[in-house]
Order: structure tokens, then sequence, then C-alpha cells
């Protein structure tokens, strides 16, 4: 199986679990707390490799100690590290994750040395990089680099996914549109399209107005009601299984990740959707990011 290249952002997950988000002003005691290896890549990256897929990252890390333990997870889930340096003089990303009683959960992102990862980085990795399966990118890196990226796997025949989270204004649409794959959520693509998200019907011609500007496939990631696949003049809605959930951080990158692994070991994209509307169901029935991913034995067990 081909490698698949995740070109994107590592963080350190700091969650607080409590029975209600404090208002401006109030302090109020949490029940549990936990911290963790995260950030939108690196997620990607880890639940594609648990599944069995070869993964190349390429990210930024600080000079700081979260930075060793960054690299140590990747080593410890089978994920090449070659193209995850530190920069001198520069912290780590942290997102501060709090998760209310409904399971629910309010995330704030502090980028730090994601935000060096430049456009040259994915020249130098060129050769490395035109070998790849699929180019997997989000938006907690510079929009720069996401546009190189782009760029880079049209040029090279490579399929590109865009997970445009956290959605930016700033995104150049028809840039994007260039992707063989662009998975947002509800709110990424209302904030995106400026366009409402309310029901079915809005969510499609949302959707729509981006297939209109050359898009090839938006799979449309919807929470417990599944996902919405549009290419072309299909639409196409997958559903999700009924499971109780426990934390839904990360849910969207799980989702992601073994999408791109199926699609590397050659499945179908309406079975990959399936796949990973499964994968990702599962991921909320634990806490934490990367800590709730499944190791394809414990997925098929889910399955069974």
């Amino acid at each position: 199986m081909e490698e698949i290249a995740v070109i994107g952002s590592c963080m350190v997950d700091l969650i607080a679990y409590t029975d209600s988000i404090p208002k401006a002003g109030e302090t109020l005691i949490a029940k549990d707390f936990a911290m963790g290896c995260g950030g939108k890549g690196a997620n990607q990256a880890v639940a594609a490799s648990r599944l069995g897929a070869p993964v190349l990252m390429m990210a930024r890390v600080g000079d700081d100690a979260f930075a060793d333990n960054t690299l140590a997870n990747f080593e410890k889930n089978g994920v090449s590290t070659e193209f995850v340096t530190k920069v001198p003089g520069v912290s780590s990303g942290v997102a501060p994750i709090w998760v209310d009683a409904d399971s629910q959960n309010r995330i704030l992102i502090i980028p730090g040395a994601n935000m060096h990862l430049r456009p040259a980085d994915i020249a130098a990795a060129g050769e490395r990089l035109s070998k790849c399966a699929m180019i997997i990118l989000q938006l907690e890196i510079p929009l720069e680099t996401v546009y190189a990226a782009i760029d880079f796997g049209n040029e090279h025949g490579i399929p590109v996914l865009l997970n445009p989270a956290p959605a930016s204004k700033d995104l150049d649409i028809d840039h994007a549109c260039r992707c063989d794959f662009f998975v947002p959520n509800e709110t990424e693509l209302e904030i995106l399209t400026g366009m409402p998200v309310g029901n079915n019907d809005e969510i499609a011609a949302a959707a729509s107005s981006l297939l209109a500007r050359g898009l090839k496939n938006l799979i449309v990631t919807l929470g417990d009601k599944g996902t919405l696949w549009m290419h072309g003049e299909v639409r196409q809605h997958i559903a999700a299984p009924s499971v109780k959930a426990v934390d839904t951080t990360g849910a969207g990158d799980a989702f992601i990740g073994c999408f791109a692994a199926q699609m590397a070991k050659g499945a179908s994209v309406e079975a990959a959707i399936g796949e990973a509307i499964q994968y990702a169901s599962h991921s909320v029935t634990g806490k934490g990011t990367q800590t709730s991913y499944a190791t394809a034995e414990e997925f098929a067990a889910f399955k069974s």
C-alpha cells in the first residue's frame, strides 16, 4: 500500500470535562482533566496509521517538552516523522478543550510552531511526496502552504483531500475546489459559502455552490446524522450507527483518517465513507482525541 501524506498541524490537547462552560467572570470546578497529543493533522495521521495505512507526517513543532512528546507519540503510532522538525525559539501548538455534560466540545487553538510550515517545505519534500497515494490537508497551517500542497498534488496527479477546519473566510474557495475531496462539517460549510445550512435541502444547496466551481467530491460530515456525499449530479446520504456519545472531540479527524486509509487500500469512495462513519462513531464512545481511535482489530470488533 502506498503512503498517505498528512501535511498539517500538531497540538497538545488540554481537555477539561465539566458540567457546564463558565460564563464571563465565573469560576467553576471541572470533573476531570486529560492531556494528550492532538492537532487536526496529527489526529488524522494517527487514525489512518492505526488502521494499517503507512503515513508520512509533515509538520512543525516547538523546541519545548511538548515537542518531544509529540514525536514520541508519532513513533509509537507508526507515523513517519522524517519531515516533522522543531522550530527554535517557538512554542509547540496548544489546544485547550472544554467538554460539557452533553459531550459537546469548545476548542481554542494556539498555533505556535504550526505557522512555520512553509510552501518551501513542500518543495523540499517533493521526491517523497510524489510517491504518495493521497495528500491530506487542514487549515491549522498557513494558507499559502495549503495552496502549495494542493498545487503539488494537482501537478503530480495525487488526490488531495482538504478538511477546511477551522473554517476561514480567507480561504480561496476556487483554489480549494481544485481538491479531489473537500470535507467540511455543517458549520464550516456555512461559514465558507455564506449560505444557510438549517436543513438537508439548504446543506445540499450550499454544497452545490462548491460543485459548480469545479469541485469533484464534497463530503459534508453531519455528526450523528451521518454524511452527505455529493459529486456531479449525485446526492447521497449515508447514515451513522446509533452510539452513546461520551466525547465528540476529534470525531471529524477520525472520519478523515479512516477514509484516507480505506482509499489507500483501494476502496470505493462510497465504501470508504461508510467505514469512516462507523470509525468516527466508535471514536465518540471514548474520551479524548487520539486516545479514542481504534486499532484495526478494535474497529473490526466494534463492527462485528
